[in-house]
């Protein structure tokens, strides 16, 4: 590996230290109701989305407010000698993606039969810090 292809992969690796994520794939949700409460978190600071998403009466916020959780323990793993509150991190980017389908079929008047779609989808969360940003 050249000199500056090494230099160039450890600047990626120094940045990417600071953004921490985490991904929650074929949650039973449709994806549409799953956006309704990723939209009320996406780009607060971790500490007033935790709260958003623990009251809210949504069933989607108690998946969403683990999945925030696990992407705090992430970055605290990749960042062990700094805190979450002197970090201020925020949600940078939250994802809902459509997942598989399963396929069911109703029975209908006169023999006839009608499709369930019962969705589901994927979520990618990603977390970053406000001190990084800045400078």
């Amino acid at each position: 590996m050249g000199v500056r292809k090494r230099e160039r992969a450890e600047q990626i690796k120094e940045a990417k230290k600071q953004i921490a994520f985490a991904k929650l794939n074929n949650c039973p949700t449709s994806p549409r109701k799953m956006r309704l409460v990723a939209d009320l978190v996406r780009g607060e600071g971790v500490e007033k989305a935790l709260q958003i998403l623990k009251f809210s009466s949504k069933e989607a916020s108690g998946r969403l407010e683990k999945l925030l959780l696990s992407a705090i323990a992430n970055w605290q793993m990749k960042n062990e000698d700094a805190s979450v509150e002197e970090a201020e991190l925020f949600i940078k980017e939250i994802r809902v993606d459509g997942g598989s389908m399963l396929k069911r079929l109703r029975p209908a008047p006169q023999g006839r039969a009608h499709r369930i779609r019962k969705r589901s989808n994927h979520v990618t969360l990603v977390l970053d810090s406000k001190n990084n940003t800045q400078s």
